[in-house]
């Protein structure tokens, strides 16, 4: 369990590290404990695999005022784990369930058990700024547009796949368009250069 903690925590410290996250966002996580231990998904849940995650996972998160969601499994309709303060501030539907092993899965269990003031929500609405998927559990619906794989260099978390995404604003415009402050200044100095 042990080498689960260090991992799961030198993924999301990589993580902040590529896209640090300001205080008030909202990163989504999405884990198959039977992944991890190199079985199929939801054919072998591990409480303990799931505390492991979360201790590494949870902290660098917390520490720094960022919000976490933790999806639970399809029988549950892929319905998160959100501190009741986040469901607030992002307008979230609470719903009435209470996630186990068998339906919602381990790591959204341990995590209903770990926060301070948990609720159910059936979806983000497309709000979250990153996340990550540990074991291919699909967390792409609760992502914001444009969502932008992080190629971090841990690719696994025991023996399941470690798949990592942030977000980015839409670009919007034309030709004309520019989409870096540099550019920015670039023309507003070509502006003022042509003036008489």
């Amino acid at each position: 369990m042990e080498g689960i903690r260090k991992a799961a925590e030198k993924a999301i410290l990589e993580f902040l590290d590529l896209f640090p996250m300001p205080r008030g966002s909202l990163f989504v996580l999405g884990g198959s404990t039977s992944e991890v231990l190199g079985e199929k998904v939801g054919t072998k849940p591990s409480l303990e695999v799931a505390e492991a995650i979360l201790e590494g996972l949870l902290p660098p998160l917390l520490e720094r005022g960022i919000w976490v969601a933790v999806q639970g499994c399809e029988h549950l309709n892929r319905a998160l784990v959100v501190e009741r303060e986040a469901a607030r501030t992002y307008s979230l539907e609470e719903v009435t369930v209470f996630p186990h092993p068998k339906a919602g899965g381990s790591l959204a269990m341990a995590a209903f058990l770990r926060l301070q003031d948990p609720v159910m929500v059936e979806s983000l609405k497309a709000q979250a700024h990153g996340g990550m998927d540990i074991g291919g559990v699909l967390i792409g619906m609760h992502l914001r547009p444009v969502a932008v794989p992080l190629r971090l260099s841990l690719r696994r978390i025991g023996e399941a796949v470690l798949i990592a995404a942030k977000t980015r604003p839409k670009l919007v415009g034309g030709a004309r368009a520019v989409y870096t402050r540099e550019e920015m200044l670039r023309k507003l100095e070509e502006y003022r250069q042509k003036l008489p």
